[in-house]
């Protein structure tokens, strides 16, 4: 701590230039807050412990292509190692105006049975089995539209009716959300009855969207996906089967890989900032080169040179990652606060400050090097003779 003086009067010594560098930093963790933050969401989402032991059981040509038979339930359910099945249909509309696309999951009582990490409560459960119309909307969906408990929400889709009308309503009767971060997005549908669904609609009657297992541990998720593909192999509707983790980390790699996007671009980015940093280290050692000729003949040995160069550059770079890193957790807080996003974005947590503080450790040490170097073959007599 007794050169601290020393490092800050180096930095110090042009100011307008350490400013503009750390502002350089400081830009680059922003960026990498936010773009780790976003690549943490988009790996994370839909994703839960629960999920693990789930399997999905979609049409092997991808959900929403066709509908699989209600006959499958028994199948399924005779499947050695199923230890509890839950089912939906989708009814998807307009709500008041055609940006506002929304779905109703239709669900028997078993929904619930299945995913403990949805957050229902108890009497609003019961609301929404006594009433044959009754939905649960997701809390972002309340927000975003200001519902309240016993309002009635007009879909306009493009599923008719037996009545020949292509208009669903609903009645809402309590909200729903859940306790585990990585499954928010599916906090824009709708829960609803699936008996009601069924009903009423005049076509695919006696069908379902997907089917959903529930099985003892992750080890039995394979064999018993296998089990069930094998099952329907050869016939109208063929299956494909797989853990709920895995297919939603399939839907959204579909989008492309944000991992490699997001790490090309912050490479781009660290790349360019350690050429900037690493100039201007070189630029300050240099101009300070009788300074340190002065600390050797005054007893400053090699090791202590090196450390406090390397001390200066690794200031230069924390001093600007901690403000970035501050500035992008706030930026994503606010963010998440607007809740305009149909994603929620993953709050810059522990792990993307650990990434980001050992990247700055990193590349403090890096662009550190070479002026250290420099310094410790420093030769007394050169340097005071102005070689």
């Amino acid at each position: 701590m007794k050169f601290v003086p020393l490092v800050w009067a180096a930095l110090m010594r042009r100011k307008a230039r350490t400013m503009l560098t750390v502002l350089s930093v400081l830009i680059a963790f922003l960026l990498f807050g936010l773009l780790d933050s976003v690549r943490s969401t988009f790996d994370n989402a839909g994703q839960s412990s629960p999920g693990r032991s789930r399997i999905l059981v979609t049409p092997k040509s991808g959900m929403g292509t066709k509908p699989l038979p209600f006959s499958l339930l028994t199948q399924i359910t005779d499947i050695p190692g199923v230890m509890g099945i839950d089912y939906a249909s989708y009814v998807v509309g307009t709500y008041q105006d055609p940006k506002n696309s929304i779905a109703v999951e239709a669900h028997p009582e078993s929904f619930f049975q299945l995913y403990p990490e949805v957050s229902v409560k108890s009497e609003e459960l019961s609301a929404l089995r006594g009433t044959r119309t009754g939905v649960l909307a997701g809390e972002m969906l309340i927000h975003k539209f200001g519902w309240k408990v016993g309002d009635k929400i007009a879909l306009l889709t493009a599923q008719p009716r037996k009545d020949g009308s292509t208009v669903w309503t609903f009645d809402l009767v309590g909200s729903f959300h859940f306790t585990d971060e990585n499954m928010k997005i599916n906090e824009v549908l709708l829960y609803g009855n699936y008996q009601y669904v069924e009903e009423a609609r005049a076509q695919e009657a006696g069908t379902v969207t997907y089917y959903s297992v529930k099985v003892a541990s992750p080890s039995d998720v394979d064999r018993v996906a296998a089990l069930i593909d094998h099952a329907t192999a050869n016939s109208n509707h063929e299956t494909k089967s797989q853990s709920e983790n895995a297919w939603a980390n399939a839907q959204l790699q579909q989008y492309g890989d944000l991992g490699f996007v997001v790490t090309s671009i912050m490479g781009a980015v660290f790349f360019t900032l350690l050429l900037l940093t690493g100039h201007t280290m070189l630029r300050a050692v240099h101009e300070r080169i009788p300074e340190i000729a002065v600390l050797k003949t005054l007893g400053f040995r090699g090791k202590k040179i090196v450390a406090l160069i390397l001390f200066e550059s690794m200031s230069i770079v924390l001093i600007g990652a901690l403000i970035g890193l501050v500035t992008a957790m706030l930026a994503v807080t606010w963010v998440r606060s607007l809740e305009i996003l149909p994603i929620p974005i993953s709050s810059v947590g522990t792990d993307v400050w650990l990434r980001g503080i050992s990247a700055a450790v990193v590349l403090g040490i890096v662009v550190g090097i070479l002026p250290a170097v420099r310094g410790l073959r420093l030769r007394i007599v050169d340097a005071l003779s102005g070689r």
